[in-house]
């Protein structure tokens, strides 16, 4: 059977008009068999999309010693990350590839002031850098930020219905939600390419949900259940989305923390450009996620201990950031190991 990623109409979420059952149940057949979904009718304009496209285009542009100046410490997830700074697979527990991954990054997120609570620790609501070299930098991605926030919201709706949870139940879990849109650039310079390098080691995001767009590009693959990597593109108007390591806890992996990766193809000892904007809707950083009771059974044993968000997801990003291998995974690394190319 070939691999395909389902395309779900949330329209009916979004507009308050058409069949929610419907989508809802696409959404669950989605999550459960491969999960990364196509969402169409999310009400994204292009107007808003392509701002961000051109504010991405202006900062990654510039110079390498000005991108730098925006750098932050590896346990601030905010600013610039440098090509090779970074490996996903070690947020997994597998050693990276030599060199890590050569993509880089700007990532900004929800701090403090949005939520307008001092209280909040600094390191994961840390205030956000707005290079000044890029006019209009600061406004377009943050139009965008709103935008993919309220995607990403509107997918808990469909979920909590898709799970047969009362509605507005992942609302107790996102009042002060840790939300990031890290921005992706995918290029070296002409020549300096040897082997096969790895634009994003494999690994499974963290938090709820995953809202990102991308160029239509070669790059994404996903591992499917026969243990081969497929290569996946954005369909046209759609936003891909997956889901994350708090959903698959929740579900007791009735639903799929899908591992991916970023593979894009080279050209003549040149990667060819590819562009993602990567929206993570991770949870408030105090709340404790445990398996749903309607997900445990004789047959689908609890496989997961109570944990919290700020647990999990310092655990992955010293991994991811500061290159320290994560102790605190299982199922996730064998796939990785024993995965087919």
């Amino acid at each position: 059977m070939s691999f395909r990623v389902p395309t779900v109409d949330i329209s009916p979420y979004v507009t308050g008009e058409g069949d929610r059952a419907a989508a809802a149940a696409a959404f669950d057949a989605a999550c459960r068999e491969v999960g990364f979904v196509q969402v169409t009718g999310h009400g994204v304009p292009d107007a808003v999309i392509g701002g961000l496209t051109t504010a991405m285009d202006g900062f990654f542009a510039l110079d390498m010693e000005t991108k730098k100046g925006y750098r932050t410490p590896p346990e601030i997830n905010r600013g610039y990350s440098p090509p090779k700074s970074e490996s996903l697979s070690l947020s997994l527990g597998v050693d990276a590839a030599a060199g890590n991954d050569f993509f880089e990054a700007f990532n900004v997120g929800a701090a403090r002031s949005t939520y307008g609570r001092d209280d909040l620790p600094a390191d994961h609501y840390a205030e956000n850098l707005w290079p000044a070299e890029v006019p209009g930098f600061e406004a377009r991605v943050w139009t965008y930020f709103l935008e993919a926030r309220r995607v990403a919201r509107t997918l808990t709706r469909v979920a909590a219905d898709a799970l047969g949870l009362a509605e507005g139940f992942f609302d107790a879990y996102l009042d002060h939600s840790v939300d990031v849109l890290r921005m992706n650039d995918y290029a070296l310079p002409p020549g300096t390419v040897t082997g096969e390098p790895t634009g994003m080691g494999a690994h499974t995001d963290y938090g709820i949900v995953t809202v990102l767009w991308a160029d239509q590009v070669p790059g994404l693959q996903v591992l499917g259940g026969d243990g081969s990597w497929h290569d996946v593109q954005p369909a046209d108007g759609a936003l891909l989305v997956n889901l994350g390591d708090l959903t698959g806890r929740w579900t007791n992996d009735r639903w799929l923390s899908t591992l991916h990766r970023v593979q894009p193809p080279v050209v003549d000892g040149t990667i060819r450009r590819r562009r993602s904007a990567a929206f993570f809707c991770d949870g408030d950083l105090d709340a404790v996620v445990a398996t749903l009771p309607q997900c445990v059974d004789a047959e689908h044993p609890d496989r997961y201990e109570p944990v919290t968000v700020e647990e999990h997801l310092t655990a992955k990003l010293a991994g991811s950031r500061a290159g320290v291998r994560n102790p605190r995974t299982g199922r996730e690394t064998e796939r990785v190991l024993a995965s087919r190319e």
